[in-house]
């Protein structure tokens, strides 16, 4: 296959950037955008740090109380309840410039998106370094905003470069360079490896990507499944033939709650789950929107996220069938679960038009 120039774009540390851009002060400041919950005081978790925060170990996911408390002896420390109407505004206004420097574009975020530049660049990745360093400037001129960008012949790779020299990065991976690069890195560099794939491997004593060449596919198959086993087989070799899609930013609407307390109770949660069906379906009545996909979300007590979706055959805007499919996403999440709920969200997407026009800034 002929090489192609893939962009992978990383707005730096986003929502607090954000906050940066709407008051300069705090880039001198210690900052975290906080979802806090409704059960009062400190309840919540981080969304995102800078990266002055980050340094007194500050990252998203972890509980505001335990940020406070790591951040004590910094009295200019800043937390902020985070904002997604106005981050979704100024997402919009970046994927905008971005999507001018692309032959194909991919959203995958309200902070990140692919490209493939292939023509624009000729397949040469001397040209597509200039040509990232002006997208990077451009951001920076009009936002005033840093984002990180890998540069390589596929997304894979380009993903891992986007994060390479993070914040402000910018990493061009040429083909006969992948080898030598992916050498240095550790196996949590791949997407999608977390600690307990990393614990595995580490009793092979494989820690580098580089000790994963040692390891044939049948082993990694079935120590993690064909599909998991052969994804990492390949990681390690850097490759990756997924092609970057046309994808524009889709319109969702979601609803999330605390819950009172954590549970993985059917009766408490579905209870909430149709008070907050009936929310998200007024707001697609109120906004003339009918929707085609539902997904509900868990945030358990440790803070991790799971979602389920499904999408119909047929666009609705019946509250039955929302109902209806949002106590069957229920029903199916519980039969895995074994961390207790702590939040819980539903979310519609590929929403479509039942008459006019919908507001632009209604992204999830």
């Amino acid at each position: 296959m002929e090489n192609r120039v893939i962009f992978h774009i990383d707005f730096d540390y986003f929502y607090a950037q954000c906050e940066e851009i709407r008051n300069s002060k705090l880039k001198t400041k210690p900052v975290a955008v906080c979802i806090f919950s409704d059960r009062g005081e400190d309840s919540g978790a981080i969304a995102t740090a800078n990266y002055k925060a980050r340094e007194y170990g500050v990252k998203s996911g972890i509980p505001i109380k335990f940020a406070k408390a790591r951040l004590k002896d910094r009295k200019d420390a800043v937390f902020i309840p985070a904002d997604f109407e106005y981050y979704s505004k100024i997402s919009i206004s970046g994927m905008e410039i971005i999507k001018n420097f692309a032959d194909i574009f991919e959203y995958v975020g309200r902070d990140e998106a692919y490209l493939d530049v292939t023509v624009k660049t000729n397949h040469n990745f001397e040209t597509a370094r200039h040509v990232a360093q002006q997208l990077k400037n451009e951001i920076r001129k009009k936002l005033k905003m840093t984002c990180s960008i890998g540069v390589s012949p596929n997304k894979l790779l380009s993903k891992i470069g986007s994060d390479f020299e993070k914040p402000d990065g910018l990493t061009v991976i040429k083909p006969d360079y992948i080898s030598e690069f992916l050498s240095q890195l550790d196996i949590r560099n791949i997407p999608g490896i977390g600690k307990k794939t990393e614990s595995n491997l580490a009793e092979k004593n494989c820690k580098k990507i580089n000790d994963l060449l040692n390891m044939d596919v049948f082993e990694l198959n079935s120590r993690f499944g064909r599909k998991t086993g052969t994804y990492i087989y390949n990681a390690a070799r850097g490759i990756d033939l997924e092609l970057v899609k046309e994808k524009q930013p889709s319109l969702q609407y979601s609803k999330i709650t605390t819950l009172k307390e954590n549970s993985k109770n059917y009766e408490f949660l579905s209870t909430n789950l149709l008070n907050l069906c009936k929310q998200i379906h007024d707001i697609s009545i109120k906004n003339n929107k009918m929707f085609r996909t539902v997904s509900i979300q868990f945030v358990n007590e440790d803070l991790t996220i799971k979602t389920k979706s499904r999408t119909l055959k047929k666009s609705t805007n019946n509250l039955d069938e929302l109902e209806k499919i949002s106590m069957q996403l229920l029903i199916e999440s519980l039969n895995e679960q074994e961390l207790l709920v702590r939040r819980l969200g539903v979310r519609i997407s590929e929403l479509s038009d039942l008459e006019g026009q919908g507001d632009i800034t209604s992204y999830f």
